[in-house]
């Protein structure tokens, strides 16, 4: 009997002792990436999983504020979501659903990001509230190296007169893309951001984008005005009603054609992955520096930043040491490392060598380093001002002369929105 007694306490101790081994738990993770992005960020999650002992369950769809939004109501939300923009962010926040990071994870997420960054993750709160799992560089002009000699642009009046004298030799300077169903439009709305950003200055940008400018005011329509002379018909590849139906992510496509179908693409870092995985007619791939680099975009020295936010929606163990670990240095270089994968960190403490390239670098070293950043405005505007513009831009593409109707339409929206829906994130600083 003493020996049976025995026998059983110990397979207790060791029941006991292996299952104070296992994780804490399993942390569900929501996030709008599927195919090789949900590849890449489930690198990102195994190796928390190697480090930590804690399983994941990643759930992927393109409807990630919808699902998101469906969750909570239903009182079952992930404890981990990772959202597309800052705006998203904030309505969960003030619904009281996103939870703040506790001084401890706020702590360590403050010594890996530079200040603008920390203001990003704050939200417009004051409080710590997010993560950036991955960055973008949006104030950038793509070209051929090889196609693009001699002096190159570098005020938005020498980018004109270039598109207009290639234009009138027979070239088609612009590769565009308007097609990102169901937000088609958006990459219009990087182009007006940016030349706003640039002439007016990162001042008259903010209260832009926090709706304290006006859609008619003198500065925001000239940069419609500016966006219309650029991308005249002539000058993008196949029309304007190609650029309407053509997708955003195969725009670029035919710079790398014999001969090129057009010189320049207005578009974010994250297209290099694109870029990289396009097939030539010899089956090569386009290389970074000798195929394809960049301009930073003409005008006054900032740049527009776009960012992937994860946010903590259960106080769980679990989820606190995945929110630290996704801001982590370790995890931060991990995506960054996979091949023509072309993700960028906003952590100050990545070794730039993490990127297999000078061009990689260079857009990285602006995201980290920069000491002005603004970010993307319709990234931070309310969902409603956010399609509106979409809407305008596809509009104002299709009839060039129904600017100023459309420019009221926007301002009734802005109009129509209360005040403490607008994010307030300073900008340039």
């Amino acid at each position: 009997m003493k020996r049976l007694l025995a026998l059983v306490m110990a397979l207790s101790l060791v029941t006991s002792g292996c299952a104070a081994s296992k994780a804490d738990g399993t942390v569900v993770v929501l996030a709008s990436w599927s195919g090789d992005e949900e590849q890449a960020f489930r690198q990102v999650l195994n190796a928390f999983t190697a480090d930590t002992g804690i399983d994941y369950v990643y759930q992927g769809t393109r409807a990630v504020d919808q699902v998101l939004a469906s969750d909570v109501q239903r009182g079952t939300p992930p404890d981990v979501a990772v959202l597309p923009n800052a705006g998203v962010l904030a309505k969960y926040q003030k619904s009281g659903d996103l939870l703040p990071l506790d001084d401890d994870l706020a702590a360590a997420v403050t010594r890996s990001f530079s200040a603008q960054w920390v203001t990003l993750q704050q939200i417009g709160t004051g409080k710590l509230y997010a993560v950036t799992v991955k960055a973008d560089l949006k104030s950038l002009i793509w070209y051929n190296p090889a196609r693009l000699t001699g002096i190159r642009p570098t005020t938005f009046e020498g980018l004109r007169a270039f598109s207009a004298g290639q234009t009138a030799a027979g070239g088609t300077p612009w590769c565009v893309g308007m097609g990102a169903p169901p937000t088609s439009g958006w990459p219009g709305t990087d182009w007006i951001e940016d030349i706003l950003l640039h002439s007016a200055g990162p001042d008259k940008y903010w209260r832009w984008v926090s709706g304290g400018l006006e859609w008619t005011s003198p500065e925001v329509k000239q940069a419609w005005l500016d966006w219309g002379s650029i991308l005249d018909p002539a000058a993008i590849r196949g029309g304007t009603a190609a650029a309407l139906l053509t997708d955003f992510g195969d725009a670029g496509k035919p710079m790398f054609t014999d001969p090129p179908g057009c010189a320049l693409e207005h578009q974010a870092s994250f297209i290099m992955s694109r870029y990289q995985n396009f097939t030539r007619s010899d089956g090569s791939f386009p290389q970074p520096g000798k195929d394809f680099d960049f301009l930073s975009f003409p005008g006054r020295d900032v740049s527009e930043v776009a960012a992937d936010l994860a946010g903590m929606f259960k106080n769980t163990p679990q989820a606190r040491k995945l929110i630290e670990y996704l801001a982590s240095e370790k995890a931060q270089r991990i995506w960054p490392s996979i091949p023509r994968a072309n993700a960028f960190s906003a952590n100050r403490k990545l070794d730039l060598k993490v990127y297999p390239d000078q061009v990689s670098r260079r857009v990285a070293e602006t995201i980290t380093l920069g000491t002005a950043l603004c970010f993307d405005a319709s990234d931070l505007m309310p969902a409603t001002m956010t399609g509106a513009f979409h809407r305008a831009v596809l509009e104002y593409l299709s009839n060039r002369d129904r600017l100023d109707i459309l420019l009221k339409q926007l301002d009734d929206v802005r109009k129509s929105i209360q005040q403490g829906e607008w994010l307030r994130i300073p900008c340039g600083q």
